[in-house]
């Protein structure tokens, strides 16, 4: 049994900061990659990073680039992001999500598709 919980989301001004935390339950799942989607309730999820769980190699969407850093805790089992100079546009539900290991990928990293697991989301409002 799997299950993704965020925690962290909540109101805050136009260039603030905001940490979004993901807690991975799973006594023997370890996975390949964690991402961060966001997107309105019932919305397409669009892509804003991912960290690979081995090496910790990270991708970012060109919109929050240089401003989102996304982290893990490998023993802890808990992935991160950190969120500055929040904009207005970065308003949404924040989707953490995990993928299993596989020999082939049907989609590439940044895609909703490709991951396994969900949680159900942290809200995010920047306004003044």
């Amino acid at each position: 049994q799997v299950q993704l919980v965020e925690s962290g989301g909540g109101l805050v001004q136009p260039g603030g900061s905001l940490r979004l935390s993901c807690a991975v339950s799973g006594r023997t799942f370890t996975p390949y990659a964690m991402a961060w989607f966001r997107g309105a309730p019932g919305k397409e999820r669009n892509f804003v990073a991912a960290i690979r769980w081995g090496d910790g190699r990270t991708d970012y969407a060109d919109s929050v680039e240089g401003r989102f850093t996304i982290s893990r805790d490998n023993a802890k089992k808990l992935v991160y992001l950190e969120m500055n100079s929040l904009k207005p546009e970065d308003t949404a539900t924040y989707y953490c999500a995990a993928e299993t290991d596989r020999e082939y990928y049907s989609s590439a990293y940044y895609y909703a598709s490709r991951y396994d697991y969900w949680g159900l989301g942290a809200q995010v409002t920047v306004s003044s």
